[in-house]
């Protein structure tokens, strides 16, 4: 019923996640609530091991910063592209090795820099002043960091223009004709070994011949780089390869990506006579599918349409109203019934974008109905907030017949964190 997604299946009328009822886990923890498949996130790394079985795989924590996720995938010998000293504090505290740990980022402070030099990570360098604070720092630390050179590499792709990330206009990267300059600089620098180029073309792409394209470009430029006298030691692709939401569309698979660029790779590395170390940022295609979120309906409101109020919205899960998204739904309480009408499903945020779905077909649904919305485990919980004053949901991890809780709900108290009001508005 659910394709390629052995985690999840009806059992009777109720939706399953391994062998955990979805319905049972909304009555105990609460909705909204994630919950997230062990062993669908054991799968996902694993297929890219085998399809790319001599690369190094750089999870993108700002997909899924949830730390039992993390330490999973440390176990599994994943690595980390972090975005910020936060992230770079959890990827440690999971027991991601440094030396697997790359500092990504276009606009780093000083303060984040510096701990990624204490924390002796991999740095990519977004830009020549980026490069020369470094240096300074690395070097009045009595340390040197590895660097790889962060790529604009004017790549066009068919996704959302929001995570379209290597386009030209993209406040991403050094423009593609510098990157050898700057390699060049960095050759001179005390403080810093560049060892690399790195780039990144965008997120959920359907079309892995944007992935061709990228890696030949990024040859083009290790050309260059040789040129003047420089090293390519790593080759970093970023991630961005999509997942199935829509049941009516194909994605393509790890092994789809690795025939498409490792021949790539291959032949023009044995022309220049180098062996670079592959790296890949997968983020959303390692987490998105193992994860639902369930949700509980609060109303259902005849109008123009016929509106499902439920207990979570943008403020939970933002993908909807951000990029015009689709996550599939199931009335998890009836799973095995066959849609009826179109419904459009709104959470209870105090804006008209508050949408989570629109004329979706769906079984007659009813107040106390659950909802579960698929593949929400990227840009899912990284992505909540607390506005309108609610608190954000539980995280629950299912092992076989076993549900954790990984992060607890917030209460009213989350609300109040870090505030204080001055005494003179005390009286």
């Amino acid at each position: 019923m659910f394709g390629t997604k052995e985690h999840l299946r009806v059992e009777g009328s109720h939706l399953f996640i391994e062998d955990v009822d979805t319905v049972a886990l909304a009555g105990e923890f609460g909705t909204p609530l994630y919950v997230t498949s062990e062993s669908r996130l054991r799968h996902n790394i694993r297929a890219y091991h085998q399809a790319f079985p001599e690369a190094d795989k750089y999870f993108a924590v700002k997909a899924n910063g949830n730390l039992a996720t993390l330490r999973i995938l440390a176990q599994e010998g994943a690595g980390a592209d972090v975005f910020s000293g936060g992230e770079l504090a959890l990827a440690r505290l999971a027991g991601i090795p440094r030396e697997k740990i790359l500092f990504n980022g276009n606009s780093k402070s000083s303060r984040e820099l510096e701990m990624a030099v204490e924390a002796g990570v991999r740095v990519s360098v977004d830009s020549p002043e980026e490069l020369s604070v470094l240096g300074e720092l690395a070097s009045w630390m009595g340390k040197k960091v590895e660097v790889l050179f962060r790529v604009n590499p004017d790549v066009s792709v068919k996704t959302h223009p929001k995570i379209a990330t290597g386009l030209r206009s993209s406040k991403f990267g050094i423009p593609a004709p510098s990157v050898a300059g700057v390699f060049r600089k960095a050759l001179e620098l005390e403080g810093v070994e560049p060892v690399g180029l790195h780039c990144h073309i965008g997120s959920q792409i359907l079309d892995v011949s944007s992935f061709v394209e990228a890696a030949s470009r990024m040859m083009d430029l290790a050309g260059e780089v040789l040129k003047v006298g420089g090293s390519i030691k790593m080759i970093d692709l970023g991630g961005g390869l999509g997942i199935q939401y829509d049941p009516a569309i194909k994605a393509p698979v790890p092994a789809d990506l690795a025939s498409a660029v490792l021949p790539v790779l291959a032949g023009r590395c044995g022309v220049m006579g180098i062996s670079p170390r592959l790296i890949l940022e997968p983020g959303r295609s390692i987490v998105g599918d193992t994860t639902i979120l369930l949700t509980t309906v609060n109303v259902v409101k005849s109008a123009h349409v016929t509106f499902v109020g439920i207990d979570a919205g943008f403020n939970v899960l933002a993908r909807p109203m951000l990029y015009d998204s689709y996550h599939h739904i199931v009335v998890a309480n009836r799973a095995a019934q066959a849609p009826e009408a179109p419904f459009t499903v709104v959470g209870p945020i105090c804006e008209t974008g508050d949408v989570l779905a629109r004329d979706r077909m769906l079984p007659s649904v009813h107040r106390g109905d659950v909802l579960a919305f698929f593949d929400a485990g990227a840009y899912g919980f990284s992505m909540a907030s607390q506005y309108n004053g609610q608190p954000r949901p539980a995280e629950v991890l299912v092992h076989g017949s076993q549900a954790e809780v990984t992060r607890r709900a917030e209460d009213y108290s989350a609300l109040l964190a870090g505030q204080a009001v001055p005494p003179r508005l005390l009286w």
